[in-house]
């Protein structure tokens, strides 16, 4: 698949990611970074700490091309895990959302955890650790 057309598959699921970062970057910091767009804000910092159904919350959260940090460490400690999930979204475009959340309650049905037994979760940490 082209370049392009990763990008504009992924594309539904940037925009949300693009106006939830640009709605809270208040006193943060945005960049492009190998054609991702990262974003940092100490509202980020409130909304990945406390909406997210992690213990502490989430270091980063990934929207199709668009990551959201908690600062700009948790960007770039999560960075190679983070491009996995930027790549599923590239394969997966719109259905990527619910595929993730199916793959976490599948997980759930079975009785492991939703979030660190979640397909989706797994392949980014086997690739991100290589």
């Amino acid at each position: 698949m082209s370049r392009v057309l990763r990008y504009l598959w992924a594309g539904p699921t940037t925009v949300v990611g693009l106006f939830v970062a640009f709605a809270l970057l208040r006193r943060g910091h945005a960049a492009l970074i190998d054609g991702v767009i990262e974003a940092h804000s100490p509202l980020l910092d409130r909304a990945l700490a406390r909406l997210t159904p992690l213990a502490g919350g989430a270091a980063a959260v990934t929207l199709g091309h668009v990551v959201i940090g908690r600062d700009a460490r948790a960007l770039e400690t999560t960075r190679a895990h983070e491009r996995v999930h930027v790549r599923q979204y590239e394969l997966w475009g719109p259905l990527f959302v619910p595929a993730y959340f199916a793959a976490g309650l599948w997980a759930f049905a079975q009785g492991r955890h939703p979030y660190y037994d979640n397909r989706f979760e797994r392949e980014a940490r086997a690739i991100a650790d290589l």
